[in-house]
């Protein structure tokens, strides 16, 4: 690891002893009773040690409103970057329609997946992704905000079971985001562009976010609580939704 890896790193563990202690509002988001066909499932994955029911952080408030807004048809859930392995169970144990413990070509047809991701979690936004790439099931939107990669993972290369992808990211600081994303597969993904903020002239309030990453990650977390980023996230995510 070099020596920027290794700061960065520093960081997102020190951001743990200042996090984990803040108070968090559980969403038990359930998943609507439809055993014709599987709803509409989107993943969040938030960065860092932040727990997924973190009401300060904007991956879990885009989550929860997205949940209110569509009661039915659409499951959502979000999870700590490290439980990447809950959240496939979870996409397989959904699409498994027929209760039969396997996955059958027309169920895995039938999948409509959304993951999104903050920090580590665009990094393991990715990693889910060709995980599903391996099951043969696809995936119609990754969405990457800020993305850092983690050890032995590559958040950079979009696998071919997605069909569309962006990058949102700025590049000021010690902690920095992927500047761009691409595909495998330009014949079966579509890059919808690697989005650059400028937070240096551009002055956002984060003052529920801990001192910690305010001084020392400050544009890191800017770009993690405008929210000019984030509605333009979940408009992307709205559009791929059934009516509410």
């Amino acid at each position: 690891m070099g020596m920027g890896g290794l700061i960065r790193t520093v960081i997102l563990v020190c951001a743990a002893l200042v996090v984990v202690g803040q108070d968090g509002l559980t969403h038990r988001l359930t998943l609507p009773v439809n055993a014709a066909k599987p709803p509409v499932i989107v993943v969040g994955f938030v960065g860092g040690f932040v727990a997924h029911d973190n009401m300060v952080h904007s991956g879990v408030q885009l989550a929860a409103h997205l949940h209110a807004s569509h009661p039915s048809g659409v499951f959502v859930k979000v999870f700590e970057n490290r439980r990447r392995e809950n959240a496939h169970r979870e996409i397989l144990k959904i699409l498994d329609t027929d209760h039969n413990g396997k996955l059958s070509d027309e169920e895995k047809k039938e999948a409509r997946i959304i993951i999104y991701g903050m920090s580590w979690g665009g990094s393991e936004t990715v990693s889910l992704a060709k995980e599903l790439d391996g099951d043969h099931i696809p995936v119609l939107l990754t969405i990457q905000v800020d993305s850092v990669a983690k050890m032995r993972q590559n958040d950079q290369m979009i696998p071919a079971n997605v069909g569309e992808a962006v990058n949102f990211y700025q590049s000021d600081g010690l902690l920095r985001g992927q500047p761009k994303i691409r595909a495998a597969d330009e014949k079966h993904t579509k890059i919808l562009g690697n989005y650059r903020f400028d937070y240096k002239s551009k002055n956002i309030k984060c003052d529920k976010y801990p001192w910690f990453l305010r001084v020392f990650a400050k544009y890191h977390t800017r770009i993690e609580c405008d929210a000019a980023v984030w509605s333009q996230v979940e408009s992307l995510i709205s559009a791929k939704l059934p009516p509410a």
